[in-house]
């Protein structure tokens, strides 16, 4: 699932790739991405796209020797313009659910994450299980595999649930006391109690036993040439030592 100005409206940003790519329609893909979910992708001040997966999505074009555009979309909206042909490939983090398979295809995984909680400093919760979570006010990002675990476990344990657009309104209601926790991507929290307002009012509460989901790139389900070619450029990265390069730009930790 970086806290600059969340609140960007669509913008695009060109990544140019030396080469071409004979296979691919018209040796272009235009790739989507949020730019709202730090340390993965995120829009500067002056709306440059910036974060693990934007620097990802550059060396896969650049071992496909493709051109490669990058746009930013709305996360709600990911999916449907994908299948909408506004781009060709989704770069943003999404993990790789079985619902999701129902409506595009994914390449092999690019990283791993559970989720985990956070909490303000004072609270009392000790534990991350619907048990620990009980009367408790958890927020998390809408349309995210946080929010169905919130939905399907949180709120059955009598947990209060609340969804929002955005990581940035999540975590910023619970810095205002207006949620007892946030439940999200452990990367994205760890992230964010580092180099964000978390840094004197929350704490880490743990992982969420069971919730590890791998990312992948979504591609409409009939790509399959497209998908292919991710797919070896994914393996090409790993093993030439640029998958390993970018990731200790954002971690001190494996997350392949």
């Amino acid at each position: 699932m970086k806290l600059s100005k969340w609140f960007a409206t669509v913008a695009a940003v060109t990544l140019l790739v030396a080469g071409t790519s004979a296979a691919f329609a018209a040796d272009k893909i235009k790739i989507g991405t949020e730019g709202a979910y730090p340390p993965f992708n995120t829009l500067t001040a002056d709306g440059k796209l910036e974060g693990f997966d934007i620097d990802i999505a550059n060396a896969l074009c650049a071992q496909m020797k493709a051109e490669c555009e990058l746009v930013t979309q709305d996360w709600d909206g990911m999916i449907p313009a994908l299948q909408a042909k506004k781009f060709d490939a989704i770069i943003a983090s999404m993990s790789i659910t079985p619902e999701r398979k129902k409506q595009v295809a994914f390449t092999n995984k690019y990283y791993t994450t559970p989720l985990a909680l956070v909490a303000l400093k004072d609270s009392s919760l000790s534990g991350t299980d619907g048990e620990a979570v009980k009367g408790k006010t958890v927020g998390a990002q809408a349309s995210t595999t946080q929010a169905d675990y919130a939905q399907d476990v949180y709120a059955k344990a009598g947990a209060d649930v609340k969804l929002y657009p955005t990581q940035e309104e999540a975590v910023t209601d619970l810095v205002n006391g207006r949620l007892d926790a946030v439940l999200s991507d452990k990367f994205v929290l760890v992230d964010w109690m580092k180099n964000g307002s978390a840094k004197d009012c929350c704490k880490m509460i743990g992982d969420v036993k069971g919730t590890e989901t791998e990312a992948g790139i979504a591609i409409r389900q009939e790509d399959n040439e497209l998908r292919e070619k991710f797919n070896k450029a994914i393996d090409a990265i790993v093993a030439d030592g640029t998958y390993k390069k970018i990731q200790a730009k954002y971690f001190d930790f494996d997350i392949y």
